[in-house]
């Protein structure tokens, strides 16, 4: 274990001469990954302005406000906490550099929402589109030892469809799913010195047994740099390699490690250093844990072990700060919060978290996937796509050396025109990062042909019925039996990523279900969702919403102001119960669940739906007793449609098509479960008896037989004998298709 004493004892004797800063909000160094000696915090007050008018500029008229970086305008700490739509935010304030004595010097601002112009002492250092990831500029040659003038203008526009939001509130205020938005800066804007030539964007990947790779990018490139990498184990060790180009590369192996895990969460202090001629030019410190990612079958092993991963939806909000943590403490209590609860790791919700707490993550031993704020685009707009694709990788980038991240998550519950975008994407990470999984969307619309891995969201509130659902599913797409996919057979790692959000003492605000009237009520509901989880050994683990109240929903399970609504003992003996994943000698396929097919699709071959088909119908058309009989009759699948074509029945080219049969329902079967299995493209309403049983979204459509949940409105409209089915899609642009089944179980 010396080498993470060390570790920690020499993080806190890195030299901070610069940031010996009375009153300075998160002045801790923002970047513990790759962490300089010389470098000044901006953080504090600066001048402010905001406006509507785009073309407004205060830099001559004046900043009227004040604001205190880095906390955004709708939040209390900064000052301000002014909550309403703004597009144009402007920042300035001086500050002295005259302890600097690198010979070269970057300016950062971690992050600032979305579009941002820089500029030092007059001059535009540039603009970048984000809202999420780091801003950076070498500035050597601008920057003075006194008097230095930094002005920040930032334009953020959450209601045009351009950008990624998040659970940012699209509306005046915060509703549902959607809250307080963040505009402008709101992570650390600080200074940093660097050498002559100096490292760049660096990455590692470090493997349980002691494999280690390091590349770096070297700005400044010239003859005769070596690039050295020190690692503090036991024994240290060094590796170089000539900096001949402009991506540098070490390899290398260290013998007696101790991998990084959940239960151990070995780190390691290392210096990176380039070298000339016997003299460092440019160093920093960063720390290293080694651990393996793997997937075999059903299982991600965490250094060739199954480790279940009992994980938390953790959405970063805070009463005080919004998007920003008020300390750095806050965000390592926040972890600490979740392991007290007995969860083991988190989904890092809708939102890129920032380097610090991966860095406690790190030093906790606690499971990350790391997400992106999807939330916002209008996927009609395709201008959205290369901004997204660029943002998400600079990302990746940034944290693809972290050891507590153990997966991608880049979209979450995105309707099917956000497939083609996704699957580029998901190629893009496989290409920068292939140590760990990329999950293609997290929940919802799953469309590519070679997933990683497999999920779904479920937010049934009967323990019953939801065992009934996940108890022996084998890991294969949704809920979706084998014939109905288009992927390839193999199975697949799985979870249920979204479950629970058992609302407490909601008041005005709501969590999912009806509450629970007594604390014995909730802990059965818990223990009974939890357990159907656990007992599945093809499950590789579950996300549970969520570790605390954000704004008006009430499902944490802690407050918004971090406060326990119950025991944590309570929590941690049902997350932390033993979990058959982990038991079970080998994960294999649980057989098929038994459905009966109340109405069936094309891929039910003989089973399929006999059809009354019209391109236009009357008033009354979906009801029980309207008279069909001069409809033609047709077999599913209908439509037009590249790749469908061994699906596509009965050809259909116009805008609507409608469709009326009758399927039969046994006077002794009780309904556990009903699914609706449909491919449609586009808008699609389904009846039974007349009544609407399940709507898409108006211009939405998928790309494949897709599982969705009925059960409630089914067992309402159902009747014993004969029951009668109609659907209508109306389609838009584009090639079209509708072909649909009903599957019941017990």
């Amino acid at each position: 274990m010396r080498g993470r004493v060390l570790f920690c004892l020499l993080c806190l004797l890195v030299p901070t001469l610069l940031m010996a800063q009375s009153n300075v909000p998160r002045p801790e160094h923002p970047r513990p990954d790759q962490q300089r000696a010389e470098w000044l915090n901006l953080n504090g007050q600066w001048e402010f302005f905001e406006s509507d008018v785009d073309a407004a500029d205060p830099r001559q008229a004046g900043f009227p406000d004040e604001i205190i970086v880095p906390f955004c305008r709708e939040s209390r700490l900064s000052g301000l906490g002014r909550t309403g739509f703004i597009n144009n935010v402007w920042y300035r304030r001086t500050f002295d550099a005259t302890e600097f004595r690198a010979p070269r010097q970057r300016l950062h601002i971690m992050a600032a929402d979305y579009r941002t112009r820089v500029w030092l002492n007059g001059t535009l250092l540039g603009t970048h589109i984000g809202g999420n990831t780091p801003i950076s500029y070498e500035v050597t040659g601008l920057l003075k030892p006194t008097g230095n003038e930094v002005v920040v203008h930032c334009y953020d526009n959450p209601r045009s469809g351009l950008q990624p939001l998040g659970k940012q509130s699209r509306a005046e205020q915060s509703q549902g799913i959607f809250y307080t938005r963040t505009t402008g800066i709101w992570q650390t804007v600080w200074l940093e010195g660097v050498g002559n030539a100096y490292i760049g964007d660096a990455y590692y990947v470090a493997k349980a047994d002691g494999q280690f790779d390091l590349v770096a990018n070297v700005e400044h490139l010239r003859p005769g740099l070596t690039l050295e990498c020190q690692i503090e184990t036991d024994d240290p060790v060094r590796f170089s390699a000539p900096a001949t180009a402009t991506q540098a590369r070490i390899r290398g192996r260290v013998s007696d490690i101790t991998p990084w895990s959940v239960e151990t969460p070995q780190l390691y202090r290392a210096v990176v250093r380039l070298i000339e001629d016997g003299v460092e030019v440019d160093r920093y410190s960063t720390y290293i844990g080694f651990r393996t990612v793997e997937i075999r079958g059903t299982q991600i092993l965490l250094n060739g072990r199954p480790v279940f991963q009992r994980l938390v939806l953790d959405q970063g909000f805070y009463p005080e700060g919004i998007w920003t943590a008020p300390s750095d403490e806050d965000l390592r209590n926040d972890i600490v919060l979740a392991q007290q609860a007995g969860f083991n790791g988190a989904r890092l919700h809708q939102k890129v978290f920032e380097p610090r707490f991966l860095y406690h993550a790190a030093t906790l031993g606690y499971l990350c996937w790391g997400e992106f704020p999807n939330y916002g685009p209008d996927h009609e707009k395709t201008e959205i796509e290369r901004p997204w694709i660029n943002e998400w990788i600079e990302c990746v980038k940034r944290d693809r050396s972290q050891p507590a991240i153990i997966g991608w998550c880049p979209f979450n519950e995105t309707d099917p025109r956000a497939i083609p975008l996704q699957g580029t994407i998901v190629r893009a990470t496989r290409l920068m990062d292939d140590t760990r999984p990329c999950i293609e969307t997290s929940g919802w619309s799953h469309g590519m042909a070679d997933p990683a891995i497999l999920d779904a969201h479920d937010y049934d509130q009967n323990p019953v019925t939801f065992r009934n659902r996940w108890l022996r599913h084998n890991g294969s797409d949704s809920a979706l039996p084998a014939r109905y996919q288009q992927t390839d057979a193999r199975i697949r790692p799985f979870m249920v990523s979204e479950y629970g959000g058992i609302g407490w003492a909601t008041g005005t605000g709501w969590g999912y279900g009806n509450p629970p009237q007594s604390e014995d009520e909730f802990f059965s509901r818990l223990k009974g969702l939890t357990q159907a989880l656990l007992d599945n050994p093809n499950h590789f683990g579950f996300v549970y919403t969520q570790l605390t109240d954000v704004e008006q929903e009430r499902n944490g399970v802690y407050t918004y102001d971090r406060q326990p609504k119950f025991a944590m003992e309570k929590f941690a003996e049902i997350f932390g119960a033993p979990a058959a994943y982990e038991t079970a000698e080998s994960a294999t396929p649980a057989p098929e669940r038994d459905y009966v097919v109340f109405l069936g699709a094309h891929p039910d071959g003989e089973r399929s739906a006999r059809w009354r088909m019209s391109l236009n119908a009357p008033e009354g058309w979906m009801k029980a007793g309207f008279n069909d009989t001069d409809w033609a009759q047709a077999r599913g699948g209908f439509g037009r449609k590249d790749g469908w074509d061994e699906h596509t029945v009965t050809p259909w080219t116009g805008p609507d098509i409608y469709l009326r049969t009758t399927a039969a329902m046994p006077a002794d079967y009780a309904v556990g479960t009903a699914q609706l299995v449909i491919h449609y493209d586009n808008a699609t309403e389904v009846y039974l008896n007349g009544e609407l049983l399940w709507q898409s979204d108006r211009g939405a459509w998928n790309d494949r037989y897709e599982a969705i949940d009925v059960t409630a409105r089914f067992r309402e409209l159902v009747r014993v004998g004969p029951n009668t089915v109609a659907v209508h899609c109306h389609q838009d642009t584009g090639g079209q298709f509708l072909d649909l089944a009903i599957l019941i179980g017990q």
